[in-house]
């Protein structure tokens, strides 16, 4: 009789545990969206700045840095 009565109080407390586990972690998610709703509205984000020019950066710059990166591999092939 003892070994049915601890297996009874021990599913008691197994529910017990699980549903207050389940109860905080539905608080949590309800109010963790309300604080997301709070900040959506109290504190929206700026809007992105368009871009001035659509495409690729001036291309002197990506010919000058070309130049620089062949520099560096070629003294480097030469010192190896």
């Amino acid at each position: 009789m003892q070994d049915m009565q601890l297996l009874n109080e021990g599913f008691a407390l197994m529910g017990l545990g699980m549903g207050f586990v389940f109860v905080f972690l539905t608080v949590l998610v309800i109010v963790t969206t309300l604080m997301s709703r709070v900040i959506g509205r109290f504190f929206p984000e700026p809007a992105p700045a368009a871009p001035s020019r659509p495409g690729r950066a001036a291309p002197a710059k990506d010919d000058e840095l070309m130049a620089v990166i062949g520099a560096a591999v070629h003294r480097y092939r030469q010192r190896r």
